[in-house]
């Protein structure tokens, strides 16, 4: 991983459970891109969750298909009228833009070995032509992300990186 311009912080501080795993934070000044190996994950995925909250902070996690154009990540309906009546719309309409979002899988039962990625983020609502043809989506400016089990890693390690 190259980190110009970036500081690390292991994330966990010193309180209970921070010797169970080693997490490590990445901030850095400039644009960082996902691995080319978490780009190939990406691509082999089709399903997401997606967590929004409400203003009053209530919590909502909606099974959603998503794309990445390699900035954004996009989340849609293939039935618009649904999509405008979904709780992750109007929990972003209504000014509660920050969500984050998981892929995520077993690439092995036997031994067990989970693989993903959860990006937090800001959302907005924009004018896309994607997976589900011309229509509004809801388009994922990543801020950070966490992946496990995709990029040789020591194991039981997990890292994260700012993206923007």
């Amino acid at each position: 991983m190259i980190e110009l311009g970036c500081t690390s912080d292991n994330g966990l501080g010193s309180g209970e459970g921070s010797h169970l795993m080693t997490k490590r934070m990445v901030r850095c000044t400039s644009e960082t891109m996902l691995s080319a190996s978490e780009i190939q994950y990406l691509k082999s995925q089709h399903l997401a969750r997606m967590a929004t909250a409400s203003p009053k902070g209530e919590p909502e996690v909606s099974p959603v298909a998503f794309e990445y154009d390699g900035k954004y990540f996009y989340i849609g309906s293939h039935d618009q009228s649904i999509f405008f009546r979904t709780r992750r719309y109007r929990n972003i309409k209504n000014g509660n833009t920050r969500v984050s979002l998981v892929i995520d899988d077993l690439e092995s039962v036997d031994p067990w070995k989970p693989r993903g990625i959860k990006v937090r983020g800001t959302a907005e609502i924009v004018e896309h032509e994607g997976i589900f043809g011309k229509g509004s989506y809801l388009r994922i400016a990543p801020q950070v992300s966490i992946s496990w089990g995709i990029e040789a890693l020591k194991e039981g390690q997990w890292y994260s990186k700012k993206l923007h």
